[in-house]
Protein backbone atom coordinates (compact mmCIF):
# COMPACT_ATOMS: atom_id res chain seq x y z
CA UNK A 1 0.00 0.00 0.00
CA UNK A 2 1.30 3.46 -0.90
CA UNK A 3 1.98 6.29 1.49
CA UNK A 4 -0.75 8.95 1.59
CA UNK A 5 0.75 12.42 1.21
CA UNK A 6 -0.96 15.79 1.33
CA UNK A 7 0.03 19.45 1.19
CA UNK A 8 0.58 20.97 4.63
CA UNK A 9 -0.95 24.31 5.52
CA UNK A 10 -1.10 26.83 8.33
CA UNK A 11 -3.23 24.48 10.42
CA UNK A 12 -0.34 21.99 10.38
CA UNK A 13 2.28 24.51 11.49
CA UNK A 14 2.72 23.27 15.05
CA UNK A 15 2.93 19.63 13.94
CA UNK A 16 5.45 20.27 11.17
CA UNK A 17 7.67 22.45 13.37
CA UNK A 18 7.68 19.72 16.00
CA UNK A 19 8.63 17.09 13.41
CA UNK A 20 11.47 19.23 12.05
CA UNK A 21 12.73 20.14 15.49
CA UNK A 22 12.69 16.54 16.68
CA UNK A 23 14.43 15.24 13.55
CA UNK A 24 17.16 17.89 13.40
CA UNK A 25 17.96 18.59 17.06
CA UNK A 26 21.00 16.30 16.87
CA UNK A 27 21.78 16.81 13.18
CA UNK A 28 25.46 17.75 12.71
CA UNK A 29 24.64 21.08 11.12
CA UNK A 30 22.11 22.01 13.82
CA UNK A 31 24.65 21.12 16.50
CA UNK A 32 27.18 23.37 14.73
CA UNK A 33 24.71 26.26 14.53
CA UNK A 34 23.66 25.84 18.18
CA UNK A 35 26.58 24.14 19.98
CA UNK A 36 25.16 24.57 23.49
CA UNK A 37 22.49 21.86 24.03
CA UNK A 38 20.32 23.97 26.32
CA UNK A 39 20.36 26.92 23.93
CA UNK A 40 19.69 24.59 21.00
CA UNK A 41 16.57 23.22 22.67
CA UNK A 42 15.28 26.78 23.04
CA UNK A 43 16.36 28.36 19.75
CA UNK A 44 16.24 25.47 17.29
CA UNK A 45 12.42 25.34 17.11
CA UNK A 46 12.41 29.03 16.11
CA UNK A 47 14.73 28.26 13.20
CA UNK A 48 12.54 25.37 12.07
CA UNK A 49 9.47 27.60 12.32
CA UNK A 50 11.18 30.26 10.21
CA UNK A 51 12.06 27.69 7.55
CA UNK A 52 8.49 26.44 7.49
CA UNK A 53 7.05 29.95 7.23
CA UNK A 54 9.28 30.67 4.23
CA UNK A 55 8.17 27.41 2.62
CA UNK A 56 4.48 28.05 3.23
CA UNK A 57 4.86 31.49 1.65
CA UNK A 58 7.12 30.60 -1.27
CA UNK A 59 7.13 26.82 -1.77
CA UNK A 60 5.39 23.59 -0.80
CA UNK A 61 5.32 21.66 2.45
CA UNK A 62 4.21 18.04 2.23
CA UNK A 63 3.04 15.86 5.10
CA UNK A 64 2.24 12.17 5.32
CA UNK A 65 -1.41 11.66 6.15
CA UNK A 66 -0.52 10.09 9.50
CA UNK A 67 1.49 13.20 10.46
CA UNK A 68 4.77 11.36 11.04
CA UNK A 69 6.93 12.79 8.24
CA UNK A 70 7.23 16.02 6.28
CA UNK A 71 9.28 17.64 3.53
CA UNK A 72 9.90 21.27 2.59
CA UNK A 73 10.42 22.09 -1.09
CA UNK A 74 11.12 25.35 -2.90
CA UNK A 75 10.72 25.87 -6.65
CA UNK A 76 13.78 27.73 -7.93
CA UNK A 77 13.33 29.49 -11.27
CA UNK A 78 15.94 29.68 -13.99
CA UNK A 79 18.60 32.30 -13.23
CA UNK A 80 17.04 33.25 -9.89
CA UNK A 81 19.84 35.71 -9.07
CA UNK A 82 19.24 37.65 -12.24
CA UNK A 83 15.56 38.43 -11.75
CA UNK A 84 13.99 41.46 -10.11
CA UNK A 85 17.15 42.84 -8.56
CA UNK A 86 19.76 45.42 -9.55
CA UNK A 87 22.15 43.89 -7.03
CA UNK A 88 21.21 40.18 -6.99
CA UNK A 89 24.33 38.99 -5.16
CA UNK A 90 23.18 40.79 -2.03
CA UNK A 91 19.77 39.13 -1.82
CA UNK A 92 21.02 35.93 -0.18
CA UNK A 93 23.04 37.91 2.35
CA UNK A 94 20.03 40.09 3.17
CA UNK A 95 17.82 37.04 3.68
CA UNK A 96 20.41 35.41 5.95
CA UNK A 97 20.72 38.55 8.04
CA UNK A 98 16.95 38.81 8.43
CA UNK A 99 16.77 35.16 9.44
CA UNK A 100 19.38 35.68 12.13
CA UNK A 101 17.56 38.72 13.49
CA UNK A 102 14.29 36.79 13.69
CA UNK A 103 15.68 33.57 15.16
CA UNK A 104 18.78 34.22 17.28
CA UNK A 105 20.26 37.73 16.84
CA UNK A 106 23.45 37.05 18.80
CA UNK A 107 24.29 33.87 16.89
CA UNK A 108 26.32 34.65 13.77
CA UNK A 109 26.17 31.02 12.65
CA UNK A 110 22.44 31.32 11.88
CA UNK A 111 23.37 33.93 9.29
CA UNK A 112 26.54 32.16 8.17
CA UNK A 113 24.81 28.88 7.31
CA UNK A 114 22.41 30.80 5.10
CA UNK A 115 25.21 32.63 3.33
CA UNK A 116 27.30 29.49 2.79
CA UNK A 117 24.50 27.32 1.45
CA UNK A 118 23.34 30.13 -0.82
CA UNK A 119 26.90 30.38 -2.10
CA UNK A 120 26.96 26.78 -3.32
CA UNK A 121 23.39 26.68 -4.61
CA UNK A 122 23.42 26.08 -8.39
CA UNK A 123 22.04 28.82 -10.60
CA UNK A 124 21.07 28.93 -14.24
CA UNK A 125 18.49 26.13 -14.43
CA UNK A 126 15.06 25.85 -12.90
CA UNK A 127 14.87 23.09 -10.29
CA UNK A 128 13.05 21.84 -7.23
CA UNK A 129 15.01 22.31 -4.00
CA UNK A 130 14.50 19.78 -1.23
CA UNK A 131 15.22 22.08 1.70
CA UNK A 132 14.40 19.77 4.60
CA UNK A 133 12.88 16.35 5.20
CA UNK A 134 11.97 14.91 8.59
CA UNK A 135 10.63 11.57 9.77
CA UNK A 136 9.57 10.93 13.34
CA UNK A 137 12.05 8.55 15.04
CA UNK A 138 9.26 6.07 15.78
CA UNK A 139 8.32 5.95 12.09
CA UNK A 140 11.73 5.56 10.49
CA UNK A 141 12.37 2.52 8.33
CA UNK A 142 8.87 2.55 6.82
CA UNK A 143 9.81 4.23 3.54
CA UNK A 144 8.15 7.53 4.42
CA UNK A 145 11.18 9.64 3.51
CA UNK A 146 11.50 7.90 0.16
CA UNK A 147 7.80 8.43 -0.54
CA UNK A 148 7.97 12.14 0.30
CA UNK A 149 10.93 12.72 -1.99
CA UNK A 150 9.56 10.57 -4.80
CA UNK A 151 6.26 12.44 -4.59
CA UNK A 152 7.97 15.53 -6.01
CA UNK A 153 10.49 13.69 -8.17
CA UNK A 154 7.65 12.08 -10.12
CA UNK A 155 6.43 15.56 -11.03
CA UNK A 156 10.00 16.60 -11.86
CA UNK A 157 10.25 13.70 -14.28
CA UNK A 158 6.92 14.47 -15.92
CA UNK A 159 7.85 18.13 -16.37
CA UNK A 160 11.54 17.62 -17.18
CA UNK A 161 12.74 19.56 -14.13
CA UNK A 162 15.91 18.88 -12.15
CA UNK A 163 16.11 18.60 -8.36
CA UNK A 164 18.72 19.69 -5.80
CA UNK A 165 19.47 19.22 -2.11
CA UNK A 166 22.24 19.55 0.46
CA UNK A 167 22.71 16.41 2.53
CA UNK A 168 23.59 17.43 6.08
CA UNK A 169 24.38 13.90 7.23
CA UNK A 170 26.22 11.06 5.52
CA UNK A 171 23.46 8.70 6.63
CA UNK A 172 21.00 10.15 4.13
CA UNK A 173 23.29 9.98 1.10
CA UNK A 174 22.51 6.35 0.10
CA UNK A 175 18.79 7.18 -0.03
CA UNK A 176 19.36 10.17 -2.25
CA UNK A 177 21.68 8.20 -4.52
CA UNK A 178 19.03 5.50 -4.94
CA UNK A 179 16.59 8.21 -5.97
CA UNK A 180 18.95 9.43 -8.68
CA UNK A 181 20.88 12.25 -7.00
CA UNK A 182 24.60 12.64 -7.72
CA UNK A 183 27.25 14.69 -5.94
CA UNK A 184 27.63 18.18 -7.34
CA UNK A 185 31.04 19.83 -7.30
CA UNK A 186 32.84 19.85 -3.95
CA UNK A 187 31.31 19.35 -0.49
CA UNK A 188 30.82 22.33 1.79
CA UNK A 189 32.96 22.19 4.92
CA UNK A 190 31.49 24.48 7.55
CA UNK A 191 34.15 26.46 9.49
CA UNK A 192 35.27 24.25 12.38
CA UNK A 193 32.21 22.17 11.68
CA UNK A 194 30.68 19.30 9.72
CA UNK A 195 30.50 18.69 5.99
CA UNK A 196 27.49 19.16 3.74
CA UNK A 197 27.07 17.48 0.37
CA UNK A 198 25.32 19.29 -2.50
CA UNK A 199 23.52 16.79 -4.75
CA UNK A 200 21.78 17.21 -8.09
CA UNK A 201 19.30 15.04 -9.96
CA UNK A 202 18.53 15.22 -13.64
CA UNK A 203 14.94 14.36 -14.58
CA UNK A 204 14.48 10.75 -15.62
CA UNK A 205 12.80 9.51 -18.76
CA UNK A 206 10.11 6.83 -18.73
CA UNK A 207 12.66 4.21 -19.78
CA UNK A 208 14.95 4.82 -16.79
CA UNK A 209 14.36 2.62 -13.72
CA UNK A 210 13.12 4.01 -10.41
CA UNK A 211 14.64 3.18 -7.05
Amino acid sequence: MGVAIRTAGEDDRELVVRLLDEAFQDDPVSVWVFPDPAHRRAAHPRLMAAFLDITLAEGHAYLTEDGTACALWLSVPADPHQENSENPASEGDDDAALLREAVDPDNERVELIGRLTAGIHPVGRAHEYLWMIAVSPDSQGRGLGTALVQHVLDRCDREGVAAYLEASSAQGIPLYERLGFDFLDSPLDLPDGPRMWPMWREPRTESEPRA
